[in-house]
């Protein structure tokens, strides 16, 4: 399965273009999926949550300060962005979502730094970050 997360990371992408590419077209609505604010904001919502969720399994193989740290940033994220999904408007919670794409890379950075991750998939997330965070940003501008 190793072989295959670039892929599959690459391929989770394509909801946020596609997001990006109904915001620019002026197209709110997608018939039986719904308003394109919604879907963006709930794929925004499990992609956050799922990165997260994957430096709380790391931190099960740790014995250092990490070993405290990523759990519990990892619930603050999740449990942050969906505050945020309930409570701010659709713009600042894109903003809010760039920041939380950001500091997830930022973890995986000083995680690729101690060797916890590989070069490969730490080149992966930066990628995946950019486009993400980029679609993000055009999707505030034109929603």
């Amino acid at each position: 399965m190793k072989k295959y997360y670039p892929v599959l990371t690459y391929a989770g992408t394509l909801p946020f273009i596609f997001c990006t590419l109904c915001f620019i077209f002026n197209i709110q609505t997608v018939p039986v999926l719904g308003q394109v604010n919604q879907i963006l904001g709930t794929y925004s919502i499990i992609i956050s949550s799922f990165i997260a969720g994957s430096h709380w399994g790391i931190h099960l193989n740790l014995s250092d300060k990490w070993e405290v740290y990523l759990p519990i940033f990892s619930n603050i994220n999740a449990v942050f962005i969906w505050i945020s999904f309930i409570i701010f408007p659709f713009k600042v919670l894109l903003i809010i979502l760039v920041i939380s794409f950001f500091a997830l890379l930022l973890i995986d950075l000083n995680l690729f730094k101690k060797d916890l991750i590989s070069r490969k998939y730490f080149h992966t997330r930066s990628l995946v970050t950019l486009i993400v965070t980029t679609n993000l940003i055009i999707s505030g501008i034109y929603a």
